[in-house]
């Protein structure tokens, strides 16, 4: 049923291939100023396809089907080649704050599958206004991380290098401390959800 929500769901997805190719050369200040530009469209449409769907009473199966999944992809898609690219990567942990995005990626995958083996018993799992939060915190994050790429190019391992200061890295200081709080919330969230799982299982 191609109504106008699914629509703007589909072109997410399309997009992301687009995405993760302005994101691929992390020199690319150009590439990461059009990336935030797409990053921040695709959010927009995110809202308003959902907005559109409640609002004209035309929320489809289809549309509840890759909804969630185009989200999933966009944030995958995003973290693995902001990882790749070295953006994940900061002062004095250096490239342990992969650690994060790996946390996000483990619980979307877990929870996708635990939403999954609760729809076969037919029992929903709402979404927590908590998680809400987390994707909101989420989606800011990796914006920033794509804007920190437009602004100042690609992060040092530390403070000390000559290419980074605190002046000139403060969106991408900021937008990794925001990806570890988005990371917390991520298993304060999974975990509740894991736990009204447990309660359907033998």
């Amino acid at each position: 049923m191609m109504t106008l929500p699914n629509i703007l769901t589909l072109s997410r997805i399309l997009t992301i291939p687009l995405l993760a190719f302005l994101l691929w050369w992390p020199d690319w200040r150009l590439g990461y100023a059009l990336a935030f530009i797409l990053y921040c469209l695709m959010g927009i449409t995110d809202y308003f396809d959902g907005y559109i769907a409640r609002s004209s009473g035309t929320v489809s199966k289809l549309g509840q089907f890759l909804d969630p999944i185009a989200d999933k992809l966009m944030i995958a898609a995003v973290i693995l080649v902001l990882t790749a690219q070295g953006y994940l990567r900061g002062p004095y942990v250096g490239d342990m704050h992969v650690i994060a995005g790996l946390i996000i990626l483990m619980r979307e995958i877990a929870v996708s599958g635990l939403r999954e083996f609760l729809g076969s018993l037919q029992i929903s799992v709402p979404v927590s206004k908590l998680a809400k939060w987390k994707t909101t915190l989420q989606l800011v994050a990796l914006g920033g991380l794509v804007l920190g790429g437009a602004v100042h190019g690609p992060p040092c391992a530390s403070l000390s290098d000559a290419c980074l200061s605190p002046v000139e890295n403060w969106i991408h200081l900021v937008s990794l401390w925001a990806l570890w709080g988005a990371a917390i919330l991520t298993v304060i969230t999974g975990w509740d959800y894991l736990r009204v799982g447990l309660k359907h299982m033998d």
